[in-house]
């Protein structure tokens, strides 16, 4: 549940409580370690078959022994640095370098992407993984390798969008507290570059009120331009300060904490804006539920927020245009649209409950003893509006069937019994059973009413030339 769905495993002891349960927390918290584990292993989607020989056998080829990788990702997008080790297959290349500014996914923020340069050679960065405790970058290569000096470039207006994702979590975390209560806690997250995911506990949805109030705190920490503080500092003094821990989450005993002053202050191993004004812009796009007592909100920022808002205005100014309406007019006139909709159907009902149907053209009365059988045809596909005009039908006539052949995309017969022929036992039932089949369908329904489809939409003609023999056998009287 917590590692599928992000449901926190304190709201599962307290439901395991509630009905004299215990949870084995200990057992948990060795799964989830070992989960963790796991999920740094890549899938078999996202590996090659050459890269996963070569990642069983684990060999790397040192190039430089004894010396420490550093992540320098912090501080820059680029590097000048050396190949400690590498592993190659034949189309792939995995290189540990000495100083290395690629970060590597985690904490939901992705992996960055960038090049490799090297003298004579060139390693586009697709992934980075964790093996050993070591960050390793990995791209499609073909021929021979020899290690050199290299200049390690990420792929920086990625990273920036990414950082903008970043950063607005911790802002938005803040202020679903602040509006929604303190029991709100982080319960899982994605940072892209596109897109950024946020998984919180609370128990119910937001409101549109609440989730535009969040918003707009969010946007007001944004325009501050407030510096965003990077430090390091022993875990329970980071604590003693306020920040937050996320559950399930594994700490050192020194912590990075990420403060914006007066606003959030959280411990994080992820990339962040120098202050809070590069983000932009932040706009909700979705909120939904994702669990029990988790709710999950998705939003943009930055460029990706004024594309969004872009596309919406455009799609309001084309809705506007078919509406013949200024955009600030829209909803008045769509209310207005509704409005009329309303009025027209009122009508329609009233013609049907009196016994409106087709066209002149296509109604036939035929007198089949001293029952009149009523054959017609009718563009109305509604079921429901053919059961309106069969109870007209039916208030206002005695000893009568009434045929409705519909035409259209998808044909059907439908059929009306007045109920003194009901209690006689003619049965609407069978008179559609009887005509479906004529074009191999099939029909049937309650006494009064019945319905059935056509199976061969071109006897629609043959259909109604047979109804009148197909009644009067049902009525058991001779045709005149």
């Amino acid at each position: 549940m917590h590692d599928t769905y992000g449901f926190p495993v304190d709201l599962t002891e307290l439901i395991a409580r509630e009905r004299g349960w215990s949870v084995d927390r200990s057992g948990f918290e060795a799964a989830l370690e070992a989960q963790k584990r796991k999920s740094q292993q890549p899938s078999s989607s996202s590996v090659s078959r050459a890269d996963k020989a070569a990642r069983v056998k684990g060999k790397f080829t040192r190039v430089i022994p004894r010396v420490r990788q550093k992540f320098v990702g912090y501080e820059v997008t680029n590097a000048d640095t050396d190949v400690i080790a590498f592993r190659q297959t034949d189309d792939r290349l995995a290189l540990m370098l000495r100083e290395n500014p690629f970060y590597s996914e985690s904490g939901g923020q992705v992996s960055d992407t960038g090049v490799v340069e090297g003298q004579g050679w060139e390693l586009p960065v697709e992934d980075v993984r964790k093996e050993e405790g070591k960050q390793i970058v990995i791209g499609p290569y073909e021929g021979p390798f020899e290690p050199t000096e290299v200049k390690a470039i990420v792929d920086e207006p990625r990273r920036r969008d990414i950082e903008r994702n970043h950063t607005v979590t911790h802002l938005v975390h803040a202020a679903l507290r602040n509006v929604l209560g303190k029991h709100v806690r982080q319960a899982g997250s994605v940072v892209a570059p596109d897109r950024l995911r946020f998984d919180f506990s609370h128990h119910a949805p937001v409101t549109a009120e609440e989730l535009s109030a969040v918003e707009a705190e969010v946007n007001r920490g944004i325009w501050l331009n407030a510096v965003v503080n990077s430090s390091d500092m022993p875990y329970d003094e980071a604590i003693r300060a306020g920040a937050m821990a996320l559950f399930g989450e594994k700490y050192g005993d020194v912590v990075r904490v990420i403060e914006v002053p007066g606003i959030s202050i959280e411990l994080c191993g992820g990339t962040h804006v120098r202050s809070t004004g590069q983000i932009g812009l932040f706009h909700f796009t979705h909120e939904t539920g994702v669990a029990a007592g988790v709710r999950r909100i998705e939003a943009v920022t930055g460029p990706g927020a004024y594309a969004y808002v872009k596309a919406m205005g455009s799609r309001l100014e084309a809705a506007s245009e078919t509406l013949r309406t200024s955009p600030e007019h829209v909803s008045r006139k769509i209310e207005s649209l509704i409005e009329e909709k309303k009025q027209l159907e009122k009508q329609v009902q009233q013609l049907l409950r009196e016994g409106g149907a087709g066209s002149a053209e296509r109604l036939e009365a035929i007198e089949l003893g001293t029952t009149t059988l009523s054959l017609e045809e009718s563009s109305i596909a509604d079921r429901a509006k053919i059961g309106l005009m069969m109870d007209a039908f039916r208030e206002q006539n005695s000893d009568s069937v009434r045929v409705v052949i519909t035409t259209g995309d998808r044909p059907g017969i439908h059929v009306g019994v007045t109920d003194d022929l009901v209690s006689k036992g003619v049965r609407a039932g069978e008179i559609a059973k009887r005509l479906a089949a004529v074009s191999g369908g099939k029909g049937g329904g309650r006494p009064h009413f019945a319905s059935g489809g056509m199976g061969d939409v071109s006897k629609v003609a043959e259909t109604r030339a047979e109804a009148p023999q197909i009644v009067a056998e049902l009525l058991g009287v001779q045709r005149n």
